[in-house]
C-alpha cells in the first residue's frame, strides 16, 4: 500500500477519533504532478471540483513524470492527469501500459513546434522551410530561441536544423528567459521564432501561430489523458467517472494558464469556476 496513502489513513483514524464520525464518511484518493502550468491548473481544478462535489479529499504529490508513471504502476499513486500521448510519453507507457488504466484525454490539441508572432508576414514565413529564405534568416538573426538545453523539445530542435539545413543557432535558455525573449520582441514588434508547445500560458497571453513542419521532426498533435491505477475504477467509481468525463477545450485551459501567471492558480481556478458551472456540472453528473 502507498505508504503516503496509509500515512494520511492512520492521521485520518487519529482525527476520527478527536473530530466524531463524519469525517469516517470521507475518502482519499492521491494524484500524482509536475510543476507544468497546464498540469498544475488542471490537476488542482480536478482536486477543487472532486472536493466540493464528493465525499473525498485530495492529496496531490509532486513528483517527477517517470515516477509518477511508476508510482500509478505500483498503486503508490491513484493517478496522474497529465500523460502526453501517443509520442511525448509513448515510452514510459511501453513500460507500465499493462498495469495502469486510461480513462481518456482531459485535453486535446497538445503539440510541440517552433512559433512565431502572428504579426510576422504569413506570406513570407509560414513553414520551417521558409526560414531558408535570406531575407527571413537577416530579420531574425540566424537565431531560434530554445529552452534549456537537456530538454526533449531542444533535442527534437537540432534534428530539426539539421533534417531542414537550416543555418541557424538554437540558443538555449530557461522556458521563462524564452517566454522574456518572446515578449520583448512583441513589444518591439520584432521576428523571432521560439521553440515551444501548446498548451502554454503564452498563447493566452499574445497571438502566435506555428510555423508548418513538413518533414514532421517536432511531432505530431497529442492528448492529454487522465491514466489510474488498476482497480481504481472499482475503488472509487465516481472519481472514475468523473475524470472519464472532464475534458477541457484547449483554448479555456490556455486562457486560464495566462490568468495565473498574473494572479495566482487558486484565483484562476476560482474564475474558471465560476464561469462554467454547466461545463463542470456535466463532468460532475454525467
Amino acid at each position: 500500500m502507498n505508504r503516503l496513502l496509509t500515512s494520511s489513513l492512520v492521521a485520518g483514524a487519529l482525527a476520527v477519533g478527536s473530530l466524531g464520525t463524519a469525517s469516517a464518511e470521507t475518502k482519499q484518493v492521491e494524484f500524482g504532478w509536475t510543476a507544468w502550468s497546464d498540469a498544475e491548473f488542471v490537476t488542482k481544478l480536478a482536486k477543487r471540483v472532486i472536493e466540493e462535489n464528493y465525499d473525498y479529499e485530495v492529496t496531490l504529490t509532486l513528483a517527477d513524470i517517470g515516477v509518477q508513471y511508476q508510482g500509478v504502476a505500483n498503486g503508490d499513486l491513484d493517478g496522474m492527469l497529465m500523460a502526453w500521448l501517443p509520442s511525448t510519453h509513448g515510452d514510459y507507457m511501453d513500460r507500465v501500459g499493462d498495469d495502469v488504466v486510461n480513462l481518456g484525454p482531459l485535453y486535446e490539441g497538445a503539440r510541440l513546434g517552433w512559433i512565431v508572432p502572428d504579426y510576422v508576414d504569413e506570406a513570407a514565413l509560414s513553414s520551417i522551410e521558409d526560414l531558408k529564405k535570406e531575407g527571413n534568416v537577416n530579420k531574425l538573426g540566424g537565431e531560434v530561441q530554445g529552452i534549456d538545453p537537456g530538454a526533449g523539445l531542444m533535442q527534437l530542435s537540432e534534428k530539426t536544423i539539421e533534417e531542414y539545413g537550416l543555418d541557424y543557432d538554437l540558443k538555449s535558455a530557461s522556458g521563462a528567459a524564452m517566454t522574456a525573449a518572446l515578449k520583448r520582441a512583441i513589444d518591439r514588434g520584432e521576428w523571432i521564432v521560439v521553440t515551444g508547445w501548446t498548451p502554454h500560458w503564452m498563447f493566452g497571453s499574445f497571438d502566435l501561430r506555428f510555423l508548418e513542419d513538413t518533414k514532421g521532426t517536432l511531432g505530431e498533435a497529442e492528448h492529454i489523458d487522465a491514466v489510474v491505477r488498476e482497480g481504481f475504477e472499482a475503488d472509487h467509481p465516481e472519481i472514475a467517472a468523473f475524470l472519464t468525463n472532464m475534458h477541457i477545450p484547449l483554448d479555456d485551459l490556455q486562457a486560464a494558464m495566462s490568468e495565473a501567471q498574473d494572479s495566482s492558480y487558486e484565483e484562476a481556478i476560482d474564475d474558471y469556476i465560476a464561469n462554467n458551472q454547466e461545463r463542470i456540472q456535466g463532468w460532475v453528473e454525467g
